[in-house]
């Protein structure tokens, strides 16, 4: 999935309030945002990575050796992998260290942590979520889960779920509905228009 071309007003009865999905707006955060058969999850965790780098901020990208984002896309899409730090663990319960080392730096604006399916102690999570409110970074966990499914944990300030769906022969429409937001009411959504890969398409 190619990364957004324009942003699309909110569906559904949702509120729409694109202010809020910006990187200033999720600084010094922990965010999760699921996904699952139609995830739209990595288009829209790549789409602040481009924000990040046209701001100049650092990003940062840990996942499993097992796992990663495709990386012709993501070029295509605008990010500068030479400028993207990727962190690549041996297992997952090497994760938090690898996000906490990053964000202890102060030296990144966005850490991104792919979790899927693998679970964070709460003591992590503490540790984290003081290293973010610190060094106002934003730290966001790309979870494999349903709606339905639980936060990773109760410390999580933003908790979302990203899906897609065609709007078009070459067209998705990437729609963050946010389930859980602790500095304002849940229920908003922010949609982003994308070009799919030429598989999707």
């Amino acid at each position: 999935m190619s990364l957004p071309a324009r942003v699309a007003a909110g569906a559904g009865g949702l509120r729409h309030e694109p202010s809020a999905w910006t990187l200033e707006g999720l600084s010094g955060r922990l965010v999760e945002i699921s996904g699952a058969e139609d995830s739209a999850s990595l288009t829209v965790a790549l789409g602040l990575v481009r924000q990040a780098q046209l701001l100049g901020e650092p990003a940062a990208w840990v996942t499993p050796v097992t796992e990663t984002f495709f990386p012709p896309d993501a070029a295509a899409g605008g990010i500068d992998l030479a400028a993207l730090a990727i962190v690549r663990v041996p297992d997952p319960g090497a994760l938090p260290r690898a996000a906490d080392q990053l964000a202890r730096s102060g030296g990144f604006g966005l850490v991104v942590v792919d979790l899927g399916a693998a679970r964070l102690p709460l003591a992590a999570l503490s540790r984290l979520l003081a290293l973010a409110g610190k060094h106002g970074v934003l730290i966001l966990f790309l979870t494999d889960k349903s709606d339905r499914a639980p936060s990773i944990g109760s410390l999580v300030s933003l908790r979302c779920h990203a899906r897609r769906r065609r709007t078009g022969p070459d067209e998705f429409a990437c729609e963050v509905v946010v389930m859980k937001d602790k500095r304002r009411a849940p229920g908003w959504t922010h949609t982003e228009v994308c070009g799919g890969p030429p598989g999707l398409m």
